[in-house]
């Protein structure tokens, strides 16, 4: 672990290997195959001469030459045929085959294209799922890191009716704000700092019903203010808990709920999308930072709620905001209860957004 999607030309890819969608003779042709051999110049056509070719669905492999990559990974996928001819079997055989010569290779980070959705056929949307479930499942037993590079975002196809509801749950929770502001506030003694200055977002709506002009940045008396407050305070029914808790770091908070939700180390990282390597480092140093999507990534791996999300991130000195694309998406699948980060991963993808791990 960890499992990314990336937009990039396969032939610039740095990393350990890189798997080349090959035809069966593994002398070059067109499409990936064309520009893998292209890049990494004649050497590694005279290599592959040595190699007598390739079974579909079987993988061998040679050095990466003028490339980027150390080595190349050649496999050869099934030519679509309807799916009635055992394609679905020899496409995910390209990827357990592929993996495994890398990993016997000492390959730590290996970059695939979507085998076989080019000019073999493989419709495209069930070709990228294949190639999720072969590396996820693969993922589960190493540390390598795997990267899905697509030359262009839209080859990932999202799927299209979850691209709907994400559209609409987007729309629905950007909906138009206005900020109310209190600013310098006469209160009684002692909570003069408690609301000087303070800002918050409320609905026109909501306003309105406080007192203040709706459409405007209407001014609250201090009581309507303080009541305000107070209210909220009062919603919140794990204020008391979360103050009782509030010198306890992100890393000391992480490390108690992967205690109380009874799983591991290696199984809470693994969902996150993080490599061992940086958990490690989460794990030794009680003052760690994360990354916002680092963060969140935890949130999803350890399957929390929204509330729970909200207090696991804020410990990191962060917050999901109705006003961030990248927010929404991660609330739109929390409140779903769909807690699969590669399908969360892959909706952000889609939709130009950082990805979660690390």
């Amino acid at each position: 672990m960890p499992l990314f999607i990336v937009e990039n030309d396969i032939t610039k890819m740095r990393c350990d290997a890189i798997v080349n969608a090959a035809n069966n003779s593994l002398l070059g042709g067109g499409g990936v195959d064309g520009a893998i051999h292209a890049a990494a110049g004649p050497g590694l056509r005279a290599e592959c001469r040595t190699l007598g070719g390739c079974a579909t669905g079987e993988a061998k492999l040679t050095g990466g030459y003028s490339l980027p990559a150390k080595r190349v990974v050649h496999t050869v996928g099934p030519v679509w045929r309807g799916g009635a001819y055992g394609e679905e079997a020899l496409l995910r055989s390209c990827y357990r085959s592929s993996l495994r010569l890398a990993e016997d290779a000492g390959c730590e980070t290996v970059a695939f294209p979507l085998i076989s959705a080019g000019a073999y056929g493989y419709p495209k949307r069930e070709a990228f799922n294949i190639a999720v479930d072969e590396i996820s499942a693969f993922l589960r037993g190493s540390e390598m890191t795997v990267y899905i590079v697509v030359y262009r975002r839209e080859d990932a196809l999202f799927d299209a009716r979850e691209t709907a509801s994400l559209d609409a749950y987007i729309e629905e929770q950007r909906e138009p704000e206005q900020l109310s502001i209190f600013e310098d506030l006469e209160l009684e003694p002692g909570r003069e700092r408690r609301f000087s200055r303070a800002v918050k977002r409320e609905k026109p709506a909501r306003r309105a019903e406080s007192g203040a002009p709706a459409g405007t940045l209407g001014m609250m008396s201090a009581p309507a203010v303080e009541a305000r407050v107070e209210e909220m305070h009062d919603l919140s029914g794990d204020l008391a808990d979360r103050l009782r808790r509030l010198d306890e770091s992100f890393s000391q908070s992480l490390l108690r709920l992967i205690d109380e939700k009874d799983m591991t180390d290696v199984e809470c990282y693994k969902r996150a999308n993080v490599d061992r390597k940086h958990f490690s480092k989460i794990r030794g140093d009680a003052a760690y930072r994360p990354s916002k999507q680092t963060a969140v990534a935890f949130a999803i791996a350890l399957r929390l709620d929204r509330a729970e999300t909200d207090a696991l991130l804020l410990k990191a000195g962060f917050a999901l905001s109705r006003s961030n694309k990248f927010d929404i998406i991660v609330a739109f699948f929390i409140s779903r209860g769909e807690y699969d980060i590669n399908r969360v991963n892959e909706a952000l993808f889609a939709y130009d957004q950082p990805l979660l791990g690390c």
